[in-house]
């Protein structure tokens, strides 16, 4: 199973405490591909229009990757949107991790949450997962499930983005065919043991496994 990791440019503060160590291959999207030069990590694309960086940098950048520089042509798509397209259409892998995706900017937030629900990137929608120092979200297609709880995590959260019945079965707070008209957080749910199984019929859901900040 081949999985790229995509670093985007949110804050670092929300980065996993061990994100430097994670093997690639790695993608950066304009300031992200800076930060993995500077990690001295060495990408296999990066991508963006590189508005958030000097030319300095960006030259910094180009002598240190292993592969090609996607230079976004228009405004229609944000870098992160580009940077998926274009992994998933030149890496093919079976996942895509994506860090610096959160925090910071709150339309930055949305659009990368969002993402998934452009009908043109809704099929790679199971390949992705967006993570930070107290979050990991995946999402889901319509049909039944099983999920395995992270050791890390407490709470586990089921967020509808779409119109949907939610059936939670085995969960510390259960639902039974929900009827969802509009998107909502069904937060601070938790594991009943090491592992969940829930459904839906229709849309696109978001897992959300979390925890507390630690001080």
């Amino acid at each position: 199973m081949t999985t790229v990791n995509l670093l985007v440019g949110g804050p670092t503060a929300n980065w996993p405490t061990d994100l430097a160590q994670l093997s690639g291959p790695w993608v950066g999207a304009d300031r992200g591909a800076l930060r993995l030069v500077k990690l001295g990590i060495q990408p296999v694309m990066v991508v963006g229009d590189f508005d958030s960086i000097s030319p300095a940098e960006l030259q910094t950048v180009k002598q240190a990757i292993a592969g090609a520089v996607i230079v976004k042509p228009d405004q229609d798509h944000t870098d992160t949107q580009l940077a998926v397209k274009s992994i998933f259409e030149q890496l093919h892998p079976d996942e895509l991790h994506i860090y610096g995706a959160t925090g910071g900017r709150l339309d930055h937030l949305l659009a990368n949450l969002w993402l998934v629900l452009d009908p043109f990137f809704r099929d790679w929608a199971p390949k992705i997962t967006l993570i930070d120092r107290q979050n990991t979200i995946r999402y889901f297609l319509p049909g039944s499930y099983t999920i395995t709880k992270e050791a890390t995590k407490k709470y586990l959260a089921f967020v509808p983005l779409m119109p949907m019945k939610l059936t939670l079965a085995d969960e510390k707070y259960p639902l039974t065919a929900a009827q969802n008209d509009y998107p909502i957080s069904w937060a601070s749910n938790e594991f009943v043991g090491e592992q969940g199984h829930f459904s839906f019929d229709t849309g696109v859901l978001a897992v959300i496994q979390s925890c507390d900040a630690t001080v």
